[in-house]
């Protein structure tokens, strides 16, 4: 079972359940929230729009919930799109032109955004107005619409992709990072308040530590385990139950599931440095997937390491999987100088 950055409907649907109503609710990112509130709450008494917000972090962290809290901060609707869904720009001009003052237009993956709409983008923010072009070609015409004051919130996971030029039209730029184990178990506690099941707190840290730090991949963790608790016509979801849960979906002491030590098995059986795209091939995943979702966790954990040459499996790969290493230094990395 896999987790990657795009759940299916059902899944949506059940973090949308879950998602907190208001700032207070939002467990974690303490830094981050107070930085909203108070970016919220002065805009508000200047009766101006929010400046445009950029979330930069890996998936699950809650960029999502935070456009719907900035949206429901500022009194608002939230206007929903996506990097990847806005391919011409008639697509994004008839979103811009659309808006109510003082809206929120949420573009999510917004790494992903055609260049070309990037100074549709740069009007828009700046001088409140776009220039659509009516004729193509060298006796083309354009025309100039107004766009009412809006705030923008950008989402992504690559924000090296950004250009500096787009970046720095963001008057809020904010970074999301894993959350503690604490915060998860609050997460799933309060998760499991609003499901009506009884989650013990044993089982909460157990199922917090291999979560990632990822509250998404908690709450679908909290799921399965519902689900064995239920079938088993257990009152309470308890360590045990959580154990066998987390046995079942072959996540392991820290959070590792089977593609994670498929890619370090791929690594070691080469037995050295492998580039990007060889890698993807060999264990049968997006080179996206690798980058945004499975090496952050990995390399947190000291299991791979990226060099020049390319991806290599540390020394501490080899004993999390019970092999022997290798004499002499790994292939990238430098021996031991005393």
């Amino acid at each position: 079972m896999v987790f990657h950055d795009q759940p299916d409907p059902k899944e949506r649907e059940f973090d949308r359940s879950l998602r907190p109503g208001s700032f207070a609710e939002f467990v974690g990112q303490q830094q981050i929230r107070d930085n909203l509130g108070i970016a919220i709450q002065a805009a508000r008494g200047r009766r101006e729009p929010l400046d445009h917000v950029l979330l930069c972090g890996p998936p699950g962290l809650g960029k999502t919930t935070l456009a719907h809290l900035i949206a429901a901060g500022m009194g608002t609707d939230l206007v929903i799109t996506s990097g990847p869904a806005l391919g011409a720009p008639k697509d994004l001009a008839g979103t811009l032109t659309r808006l109510q003052r003082d809206q929120v237009l949420f573009i999510d993956e917004i790494h992903r955004l055609p260049k070309v709409l990037e100074e549709y983008l740069y009007s828009a923010m700046e001088d409140h107005a776009i220039d659509v072009v009516l004729d193509p070609g060298p006796s083309g015409r354009s025309v100039r619409l107004g766009v009412q004051p809006f705030t923008l919130v950008g989402a992504t996971t690559r924000e090296g992709l950004l250009t500096a030029a787009f970046r720095s039209r963001f008057g809020i730029v904010e970074r999301l990072e894993p959350y503690p184990t604490t915060d998860i178990e609050q997460i799933l506690l309060r998760a499991a308040v609003r499901l009506q099941v009884t989650l013990e707190p044993a089982a909460a840290h157990l199922c917090a530590e291999r979560s990632r730090g990822t509250p998404r991949m908690a709450l679908r963790i909290l799921r399965r385990v519902r689900d064995l608790a239920q079938v088993q016509q257990k009152p309470a979801i308890d360590a045990g139950t959580a154990q066998q849960g987390l046995e079942r979906l072959r996540i392991d002491a820290l959070g590792l599931e089977e593609v994670d030590r498929k890619l370090l098995r791929a690594l070691i059986q080469r037995g050295d440095a492998v580039g990007l795209k060889t890698l993807a091939a060999m264990v049968d995943e997006a080179e996206d997937t690798l980058e945004d979702v499975l090496e952050p966790h990995l390399i947190r954990c000291g299991l791979l390491a990226r060099t020049p040459r390319g991806r290599v499996a540390t020394a501490a790969a080899y004993r999390h999987l019970g092999l022997p290493e290798p004499p002499g230094p790994r292939p990238g990395e430098l021996p031991f100088a005393p």
